[in-house]
């Protein structure tokens, strides 16, 4: 239910971090930045380590490229990986052949970003997009289903509307969420929701970074945010 997302610079940092978690109580994200650092080789270490890994690299190319780079992403044994489903139809169609549908044995699981937490009504204006961020994410998230991907990562503000017009297995991935207690200041995202409010909404995975990464005690931290969640 819960992915720590691991946004640190080097892989000597997130594998300290790794060490006080338990992967019974958390998933982890691998992004970008750690990514471009440390390679396949960390993601390799945390799968050792127990832990299953969403490979958050949002691949957004023409659909023969990010084929390619999805069946190297599978064959690592991720657990999760996704694209923008910003590329359409024919991308997203190449991406679901290059990464056969999960089943109950295992198996990577593909989703599909729809509109990024960090962006509001007027910053998808400015990048000429007509609807609002509920309407552009009900866009993408239809065309999402309709190219058989295992579901999308949106802002928990979209779960209801996503799960009116999804099937019911298809899984919601939602950053922007926030503990109660958090401090939101000088944070990059605007779509934010408490734990236990994400979940009431349908959240089926909630990726926290900073509540539980930068806790003096993460174990603390999480089982606070599983607590939240059961309350």
């Amino acid at each position: 239910m819960i992915i720590t997302a691991l946004d640190y610079p080097n892989a000597k940092t997130a594998l300290e971090f790794v060490d006080k978690v338990d992967p019974t109580l958390t998933r982890l994200k691998v992004g970008k930045e750690l990514f471009t650092c440390a390679g396949p080789g960390l993601v390799e270490q945390l799968q050792t380590k127990g832990f299953d890994v969403f490979l958050d690299l949002k691949f957004h190319d023409i659909p023969n490229t990010v084929a390619g780079a999805l069946r190297v992403a599978a064959s690592m044994g991720v657990w999760m990986v996704n694209v923008h489903a910003s590329g359409g139809p024919r991308m997203l169609e190449a991406a679901r052949a290059a990464v056969p549908l999960a089943g109950e044995n295992g198996g990577t699981r593909l989703i599909a970003v729809t509109v990024l937490t960090s962006m509001d009504d007027t910053e998808l204006k400015r990048i000429g997009v007509e609807h609002n961020a509920q309407e552009q994410v009900n866009a993408l998230a239809s065309l999402t289903v309709e190219q058989g991907l295992d579901g999308v990562v949106c802002s928990p503000m979209e779960v209801v509307q996503i799960r009116s017009l999804a099937p019911a297995n298809f899984l919601t991935v939602t950053p922007g969420i926030r503990p109660a207690s958090a401090n939101v200041n000088n944070d990059d995202q605007r779509r934010v929701m408490t734990p236990a409010d994400a979940v009431k909404a349908g959240s089926n995975y909630l990726v926290i970074g900073r509540a539980i990464t930068q806790s003096s005690n993460p174990i603390d931290a999480l089982q606070n945010i599983i607590e939240q969640i059961s309350s």
